[in-house]
């Protein structure tokens, strides 16, 4: 089988490109070989490479940034996949993409299902979800995979601006009401790892098994603040400890755009039809931290 990777310089790209070569053939890319943003160049690529697989691990994911660009986020994150899932009907390949919590409000008791009702409340959320209904339509064999929280030992994170800022500052003031699942982006490529090496055994993406497509959510398991997810940063880091975190509301610390308060997606629906589990998130920050 030959595996399409888009976004290789990516956090979780980046982690993908060192598993999935043991699944079949893997061709990665970055921007320079297919760009999302540039929607000409986008089936001409597919066509070239022809691949069996299309796993799309690039983003826009600038999440205050895209308020002020509205039009370059919905192309990456809403029209490009919309056009790789056209060209991958083309070609016959199945269509591997990442999606977000925040397609949702955040104004749920609960964990959020897989069916429950969306309603993005920024930009970035509403051009992932766009994304979303563009797979959904294409008539292709997909899997949305819904993550949150995304950090990594590369790229711009949470994890990386803690660890700079405590050794910078004396105190840092960390939101404390928005609660959600911190996933480490090798997490994120494990699972994916597991759930096509079972697809692929079940003759994915030719099977008709309407389980093998859909929407899952995929975050690690347990749940904290943003406040919860610094302190434990810091327990771990062996700098910034006499950094003082002092948790705020959401009101005192204002961004472009809108983040929701409940970030958490259940994982049922990944556990009963692929039979695994998520790490906890303090498991899994524990791993990041100690990897290379």
């Amino acid at each position: 089988m030959k595996i399409l990777l888009i976004g290789k310089t990516g956090q979780v790209g980046g982690e993908l490109k060192n598993l999935a070569g043991d699944l079949g053939t893997l061709i990665a890319v970055d921007r320079k070989q297919l760009d999302l943003s540039k929607p000409d160049s986008i089936e001409p690529a597919i066509l070239s490479i022809q691949p069996g697989i299309i796993i799309n691990a690039a983003a826009y994911t600038g999440v205050d940034k895209a308020e002020e660009e509205p039009d370059l986020a919905m192309a990456v994150n809403g029209t490009g996949p919309g056009l790789l899932a056209k060209a991958a009907k083309k070609v016959g390949a199945g269509l591997i993409h990442y999606s977000t919590d925040y397609v949702f409000d955040g104004c749920s008791d609960t964990p959020y299902k897989e069916d429950d009702r969306t309603n993005p409340l920024s930009v970035y959320g509403k051009s992932k979800l766009a994304g979303e209904k563009a797979l959904a339509e294409a008539g292709i064999p997909f899997l949305i995979l819904r993550t949150s929280w995304v950090y990594s030992l590369r790229g711009k994170n949470f994890l990386l601006s803690i660890q700079r800022l405590a050794k910078e500052k004396d105190s840092l003031r960390i939101v404390d009401d928005q609660i959600g699942a911190p996933t480490w982006a090798r997490s994120i490529a494990m699972g994916t790892h597991k759930i096509l090496g079972q697809c692929l055994n079940q003759n994915w993406p030719e099977t008709k098994d309407a389980s093998l497509s859909g929407i899952f959510h995929l975050t690690c398991q347990g749940k904290t603040s943003w406040h919860g997810f610094a302190k434990e940063i810091i327990n771990l880091s062996g700098t910034g400890q006499n950094t003082v975190l002092h948790p705020i509301p959401t009101s005192e610390y204002p961004t472009p755009a809108t983040r929701p308060l409940n970030s958490l997606l259940s994982n049922e629906k990944i556990k009963k039809v692929f039979s695994f589990e998520m790490p906890q998130w303090e498991d899994a920050l524990k791993d990041c931290m100690s990897s290379k």
